[in-house]
């Protein structure tokens, strides 16, 4: 869209998307996994509504994975200053009714702050939404395979897979999350190995659609019920 599409629109609805994600480690999948996942589903979601959605969030807060090349990771402080202005910016050009639709676990802070951030602008509502942990994603995904995590096969779509690489064909044990908490990023690494924290690398496609399936119209639904 260009400037003057915006403007037209915002003559008629005050709806839009932000999506939130993170560039970091995720196994033998894109290190944009959580950026691409975000986007992607929201894209699917408010397209045929016509309702725009702004560029992905690239990075987050993932410090946990700074000893993995590549993982790039925001302070707290800054990402939600970062979140604040985004939002700021949204309402002065006249959204109201605003859908976060976050890819990363690590970006948590930000729901917190969405909160407050409502109470200072009573004007709007923002609904914050964890696309891939949503209530009837999740139970799609423990109705496919109970052992799903990080960088595990719940991420692996046709979109998030680089060219060329082959995905192992074993199941992982799950990670011991709690020590994984206490741990640096050095020796974070040394206990996750390739990233990935339980569970098989891929699943058949035709399971994997019909997961998105479901997460496209659960963000949909965000977007036109509960305002």
């Amino acid at each position: 869209m260009n400037w003057t599409q915006v403007e037209a629109y915002l003559q008629q609805d005050d709806r839009c998307v932000l999506p939130l994600g993170s560039t970091e480690q995720h196994a033998y999948l894109s290190l944009c996994t959580d950026n691409i996942l975000s986007e992607t589903v929201s894209v699917a979601a408010a397209e045929p509504l016509g309702i725009p959605v702004f560029p992905v969030v690239n990075y987050g807060i993932t410090p946990y994975f700074k000893a993995y090349p590549g993982s790039v990771s925001i302070r707290i402080s800054t990402y939600l200053k970062i979140v604040e202005d985004i939002l700021d910016g949204l309402r002065e050009q006249g959204f109201r009714r605003i859908l976060i639709v976050n890819g990363h676990g690590g970006n948590t802070p930000a729901q917190s702050y969405v909160g407050e951030w409502m109470a200072d602008h009573p004007d709007c509502k923002v609904k914050f939404h964890n696309w891939w942990n949503a209530p009837q994603v999740w139970a799609k995904v423990m109705e496919t395979d109970s052992v799903a995590s990080h960088a595990s096969w719940m991420e692996n779509f046709p979109w998030t897979r680089l060219p060329d690489v082959t995905m192992p064909d074993e199941q992982k044990p799950p990670v011991d999350l709690r020590l994984l908490r206490t741990l640096a990023p050095e020796a974070a690494r040394d206990l996750i190995g390739d990233g990935n924290y339980a569970g098989v690398y891929q699943r058949p496609d035709d399971e994997m659609l019909a997961i998105w399936d479901v997460a496209v119209q659960e963000t949909r639904d965000l977007l036109t019920e509960g305002w």
